[in-house]
């Protein structure tokens, strides 16, 4: 059997055709002439669709849907119709109706109809495994040529595209030609990075947009006139920024959409001071040694974003008032709600909202969130159920009232780790799994990104002996002391701070409200 179907119509002995025919085809029917008896059908057999004329006596079809999704909200209902005024479609749409057809029917409008609603999800899944596979072999041809930045970026979207298509497709083969293309992937943008980076950090004309000038390049020139917003979702991924894409859409029309390149290590003290300094993290110390704190320097990282942020509209003449506003906390989203009128002085208002490096975070030593965000398809589904319910869905919906200028972008990005890399480091080693920093570090050169003079990759050096080393694709550091252990404990875990596409190429976005 294809389906069971009720069908609901005053004139159903008319539509005797129409059902032979879909009885033909498999389908199972059962007729009913009145909206009540349909009504009462619905109580007592499970259904996979339903038609409703909307033209009854007595209970009418808007009537009748109303109290059979009060039974039964996930039952695909489509309405029949002769008529096409435009309230009753409002107020059928409205009722959730799945789909709408208009009198006279003929049995191939009726069968396209069901396909279109029962088996959508097979038929979507069917051809987006189908256009992937040829998208495979164009992709796969691209990572063999010599890509440079802006290249390496639009493959990163394209994978990211195809991942959230694929996602719901049921054939798993295809679900595995896509992680093993992604690994690859991942693998030769490791070595394009170890290759370009100390020169893009030193003034190659090659180089991406990356952190320290993301403000001086795509905002400052917006300052002055009206009041902007700059909006930094602490490590958003490119692809929760697409699954949020539709939510922030019912706001604001997406203008430009541009990815950027995090700095090294893609960890916040480095990349969001960078950001907001306008410096690398090297001269950032050496500029104002009172707002920079090392990885064994006592006190948090990122507490002088604020002053750092002051700096650098100065030193780019940028003579505007401006608030910064840090959320770690749910009470100070929502005064940042109530104050909302008050931004509306200022020139420049900076929102860091860090709910989501806090999920992360909490998947790693909470098994109920690991739970949540079992995979890489349910952690963006939390993101996207966090926005739906936070403060910060509200912030933008008040921006976009007031028809503000809006910029949306993040720090860095993280990625799920799975194989653990053994280092050795004395007591004085910070603690990041995915980027290392200290002297007399031991590891296999072959098993990482190093870097041997920090200085030349424009990071603070502590001592003569210090080096950077940063784990690549979804490698991880573990200690070989309980090294079994630890591996176990972090795999499987989100984390930040080495070299990946998932980590580098992250989002920059400017809104213009609807």
């Amino acid at each position: 059997m294809e389906a069971r179907i009720l069908w609901a119509d005053d004139e159903i002995d008319l539509l005797k055709p129409h059902i032979l025919f879909l009885e033909q085809k498999g389908y199972e029917i059962d007729t009913i002439n009145n909206g009540a008896d349909a009504v009462e059908m619905v109580d007592e057999k499970h259904y996979d669709i339903i038609f409703l004329d909307e033209n009854m006596p007595g209970l009418n079809g808007l009537e009748t849907l109303a109290k059979i999704k009060d039974k039964n909200q996930n039952v695909p209902i489509i309405m029949i119709t002769k008529s096409e005024e435009e309230y009753i479609m409002e107020e059928a749409i409205g009722g959730q109706i799945s789909d709408y057809l208009i009198k006279p029917v003929n049995p191939n409008q009726i069968l396209l109809a069901l396909k279109k609603n029962l088996l959508k999800k097979d038929l979507v899944s069917q051809k987006n495994s189908h256009d992937y596979q040829v998208q495979f072999r164009q992709i796969g041809m691209r990572l063999n040529d010599r890509l440079d930045v802006d290249e390496w970026s639009e493959i990163y979207q394209q994978l990211v595209n195809w991942e959230i298509k694929l996602e719901e497709s049921s054939d798993e083969g295809m679900k595995e030609i896509f992680a093993m293309q992604k690994k690859d992937a991942n693998n030769q943008f490791c070595r394009f990075i170890d290759d370009n980076y100390a020169n893009w950090v030193n003034g190659d004309e090659d180089a991406p947009l990356m952190s320290h000038q993301l403000l001086k390049e795509r905002v400052f020139s917006s300052l002055g006139e009206e009041p902007v917003f700059l909006i930094v979702i602490d490590n958003l991924r490119y692809d929760q920024w697409m699954v949020l894409k539709p939510l922030i859409g019912e706001f604001f029309n997406v203008e430009k959409e541009e990815p950027f390149y995090s700095i090294l290590p893609t960890a916040t003290h480095y990349a969001r001071n960078a950001i907001f300094a306008g410096l690398m993290p090297s001269e950032i110390e050496k500029r104002y040694p009172k707002l920079w704190l090392n990885e064994n320097d006592e006190g948090g990282k990122n507490l002088h974003e604020e002053e750092l942020l002051a700096e650098n509209l100065k030193r780019n003449n940028k003579k505007i008032k401006m608030s910064y506003n840090k959320v770690v906390k749910l009470d100070f989203a929502k005064k940042l709600v109530e104050r909302f009128h008050d931004l509306l002085q200022n020139d420049l208002n900076v929102i860091v909202y860090n709910f989501v490096d806090m999920l992360s975070h909490a998947r790693t030593e909470m098994e109920v969130i690991k739970e949540l965000a079992d995979d890489e398809s349910a952690y963006r589904s939390l993101t996207v159920s966090w926005f739906n319910h936070s403060p910060l869905k509200e912030i933008f919906k008040k921006i976009a009232e007031k028809g503000i200028k809006t910029y949306l972008t993040t720090d860095h990005g993280t990625i799920r780790v799975e194989n653990p890399v053994k280092i050795v480091g004395d007591k004085y080693t910070n603690t990041n799994l995915r980027y290392k920093v200290g002297k007399n570090l031991s590891y296999k050169a072959k098993d990482v990104i190093e870097s041997t003079n920090p200085e030349a990759i424009k990071l603070p050096k502590e001592n003569v002996s210090s080096n950077y080393v940063f784990a690549k694709e979804n490698d991880f550091f573990a200690y070989p002391n309980n090294f079994n252990y630890y591996a176990n404990y972090y795999k499987d875990t989100f984390q930040h701070g080495g070299v990946s596409l998932e980590e580098i190429i992250i989002p920059f976005v400017e809104l213009s409200a609807k």
